[in-house]
């Protein structure tokens, strides 16, 4: 991933040791030499210093201000996703560097490589408690790979080096805190070691490894694959690159696919075994795959939606993953293969014989045909305002191959979970793990310098517009005149939602109620809050204020108007706001899980059939049935 490190030149052009450089020049050449394209943050007086350099860099590395610093962090979070680098994050002291945690979280929890580089007070005004936060203790858990704080000018390069080295073998946040005076220390003639023979290195660069499992291992896995003769394949994020072998596989063992939210891209969800998303926001299809199923594979996820897995002891199963630690994390697993998915998948296809199990696969083949069919029933039906699902169904066959998705919490992650088929090559990201709202716009802002040719698509709700989107609009304005394609569509799903959040989708057991994605507890009287019948649809002009920015604005509020906005946007000569007013009362049910009786059951329970062994019976019977080619889906 890193550039071949160039020579140090300083603000004027000249080589080291000809002109005074600052600190602050150096941790942008050390950025510089790591192959970092751009640095999104916030300015303030803690990195002043360093805003001036990389303005003197001449935008190598890029510095994008955001407004907020919140804001920086969703975006450094969402350059690592679309870009594949490590993204990183610049903010000041103080509420500069709380801001940034939810997209340091955001990166932790979706195992994604972010740099932070954060000012500090000048180390004579420690103490003082102005704008003074204990950082080591504030970042110490969401960035607990690497969290250093430089004290003379001979740490800096390797302290930069670390920083990034770590966030990228260990796929986490680090954080390197630089104070003010040190940022503004001229760089030492040849940057000696420091007194007492210490020897710090720096080198950037870090070659990718190429991991897989041990030969006995495969052998293993391979032999339990192709005893199943129900298989079933549950793919991940970390599937990314290796739709190909996933699909392969699928076709030797006849199994049926399903992904997570956060797996939704890895393949092309036109395949007619592909059941679609698992969980809460899935499909029945998916449910009724794993409800069946004998044999599991799961490639690369880490998906919470236990609930929706096969039942303990229903079936055998196999896990890869690049990281050992999220092995059998969410199902018992009889052959943990620690490894690159698609290195791994290609070592298993050498060892998998070829086997028809045309009954199983006609099954799965049959409740992917129903759950589509009713998924455009569900699309099309009428409501009192226009139905949400639609918005989403009719963006699917006008979506560019080309382009990348970036999608918010709150209801629309239903409707883009089960509505929103997505072609291969489509680089679709979410906060899938953290869930916090606000996330979408700037993934997209960092989606689209990374790919500046290609479309962009950003799908929120009016609550995470209002949580950060109206003003994160405002750098959409401000770099859309350099991009070489300029669409970035934004769909706003206005649904006048009480707070204007929208929520974020529950992820406990299946045997706990289930309270929809947007639905909040009652307020007490009095709260001052506006309620519902307070709060109109079109109350807040979002398209207005995107056409009051320079951009295109499109307000749609009718079915018949749903497809011809998505193809204005997708032909307009810069970035389009969608305001789609729908109706906030659609139902967010879960799909049915078949059998969910035998879920949750006591394990000492005796009495009617609730125990262990009754468990164990009618999970012997739900194999028995699906042998002899039961409609279980």
């Amino acid at each position: 991933m890193a550039e071949p490190v160039r020579a140090a030149t300083g603000p004027a052009g000249l080589a080291w040791g000809e002109s005074e450089r600052t600190i602050a020049d150096l941790v942008v050449e050390r950025l510089r030499a790591w192959g970092v394209p751009r640095v999104f943050g916030h300015p303030g007086e803690g990195v002043a210093l360093i805003v001036e350099a990389l303005h003197r860099a001449g935008g190598d590395p890029a510095f994008v201000p955001s407004r907020q610093e919140e804001a920086a962090g969703f975006m450094a979070s969402g350059h690592a996703r679309y870009a594949g680098g490590v993204g990183v994050c610049l903010a000041t002291q103080g509420p500069g560097a709380l801001h940034l945690l939810s997209g340091l979280y955001d990166a932790k929890l979706d195992g994604k490589p972010v740099v932070a580089i954060i000012g500090q007070q000048t180390f004579s005004a420690l103490g003082s408690a102005y704008q003074e936060i204990e950082l080591h203790r504030l970042f110490g858990d969401v960035c607990s790979q690497f969290l250093r704080t430089a004290a003379v000018p001979e740490q800096v390069p390797y302290l930069v080096d670390q920083a990034i080295r770590t966030a990228v073998s260990t796929r986490s946040p680090t954080c390197l805190v630089v104070p003010h005076d040190l940022l503004d220390q001229v760089v030492p003639d040849g940057l000696p070691h420091p007194d007492g023979g210490g020897v710090i290195a720096a080198a950037p660069g870090l070659p990718p490894a190429r991991v897989v499992p041990h030969e006995q291992d495969l052998g293993a896995a391979a032999q339990l694959l192709s005893a199943g003769r129900r298989v079933a394949i549950l793919v991940g994020q970390g599937g990314y690159g290796a739709a190909d072998e996933i699909m392969q596989l699928a076709d030797r063992l006849d199994a049926g696919v399903a992904t997570s939210l956060l797996g939704k891209p890895v393949l092309d969800e036109r395949l007619p075994y592909h059941t679609g998303v698992l969980g809460q926001v899935g499909t029945a299809a998916s449910a009724q795959l794993m409800a069946g199923c004998d044999t599991l594979l799961m490639i690369g996820t880490n998906d919470p939606w236990t609930g929706y897995y096969p039942m303990p002891g229903q079936a055998t199963a196999v896990q890869i993953d690049i990281d050992g630690s999220r092995l059998a994390s969410r199902y018992p697993i009889d052959i943990p293969l620690i490894g690159d998915a698609r290195e791994t998948l290609r070592a298993l296809l050498s060892r998998v014989p070829e086997r028809r199990n045309r009954d199983w696969r006609d099954m799965i083949e049959a409740a992917v045909d129903r759950a589509r069919v009713e998924c455009d029933a569900r699309a099309e039906a009428p409501t009192e305002r226009l139905n949400p699902r639609l918005v989403l169904r009719e963006l699917s066959p006008r979506l560019p191959e080309n382009s990348s998705v970036a999608v918010d919490v709150g209801s629309v992650t239903y409707w883009y979970a089960r509505h929103l088929q997505l072609p291969l090559g489509v680089r679709a990201h979410l906060c899938g793990t953290l869930a916090s709202a606000g996330s979408a716009l700037p993934y997209a802002i960092a989606a689209k310098l990374a790919h500046p040719d290609e479309p962009v698509f950003a799908l929120l709700g009016d609550g995470a517009m209002q949580a950060g989107g109206l003003a994160e609009l405002i750098t959409v304005a401000q770099h859309w005149p350099e991009w070489p394609d300029p669409r970035l569509v934004v769909l706003v799903l206005n649904n006048a939602d009480r707070g204007g959040r929208g929520g974020e989708p529950e992820r406990g057991p299946a045997t706990e109620p289930v309270r929809a994605v947007g639905a909040e507890p009652d307020r007490p009287a009095g709260s001052g809050l506006p309620s519902p019948e307070q709060v109109r649809a079109g109350d807040i002009p979002y398209a207005g204020w995107a056409r009051l920015l320079g951009m295109h604005g499109i307000r749609v509020d009718r079915p018949e108007q749903v497809g011809a906005a998505w193809e204005e946007a997708i032909a307009a000569d810069r970035p389009t706001l969608i305001e789609a007013v729908v109706d906030s009362a659609i139902p967010l049910e879960p799909p049915e899980q078949p059998f969910a009786d035998l879920r949750g059951l006591s394990a000492d329970g005796v009495a009617e059939g609730t125990g262990t062994a009754a468990v164990r019976g009618r999970a012997q019977t739900l194999r028995e049935h699906a042998a002899q080619g039961a409609d279980l889906v």
